[in-house]
C-alpha cells in the first residue's frame, strides 16, 4: 500500500468527496431543493463521510482512525437509505438513485477494505503521519 501523509491521498476520501459533490449537485435544484430535511440528511451524510476519514486519520493513532472508519461505513448507509426515501418520494429518478448508491456503496467497500488492511497490519498503535 502506498504511503499515506494526508487525508486527502486516502483514495476513499477522494470518492467520499466526489459523492458529496454529486450529493450538492443533485440537491440543489428542482424538488429535492425545496425537500429541506431530507436535502439537509442527505447533505449531511456524505460530509460525514469526508470529514470522519480526515478527522480519524488527523487523531494519535490507529485505535482511532478505525473507530472513525467504521463511523463512515455507518454514514454511507445513512445516504444509501435517503436516497430511498428520495426515489420513493418522486425526488430522484433511477439512474440518479443507482449512480449515488454504488458511488456510495464503492465508498463504503473501500472503507471495508482499508479497515481490514489496518487490522492486519503491524502499525496498530502507530501513528499515519
Amino acid at each position: 500500500m502506498a504511503t499515506i501523509s494526508r487525508f486527502e491521498d486516502i483514495e476513499a476520501w477522494q470518492k467520499a468527496r466526489l459523492l458529496s459533490k454529486r450529493i450538492y449537485q443533485l440537491t440543489a435544484a428542482g424538488k429535492f431543493a425545496r425537500d429541506f430535511g431530507l436535502r439537509d440528511q442527505i447533505r449531511r451524510a456524505s460530509v460525514s463521510i469526508m470529514a470522519n476519514i480526515a478527522e480519524g486519520f488527523g487523531r494519535s493513532g490507529s485505535a482511532e482512525f478505525k473507530q472513525y472508519l467504521s463511523t463512515v461505513k455507518g454514514s454511507a448507509a445513512e445516504v444509501q437509505s435517503h436516497l430511498y426515501v428520495a426515489s420513493d418520494a418522486g425526488l430522484i429518478g433511477e439512474d440518479e438513485f443507482k449512480e449515488l448508491y454504488d458511488l456510495a456503496d464503492e465508498t463504503a467497500r473501500m472503507i471495508g477494505g482499508f479497515l481490514k488492511y489496518l487490522r492486519q497490519s503491524n502499525i496498530r498503535g502507530a501513528k499515519f503521519k
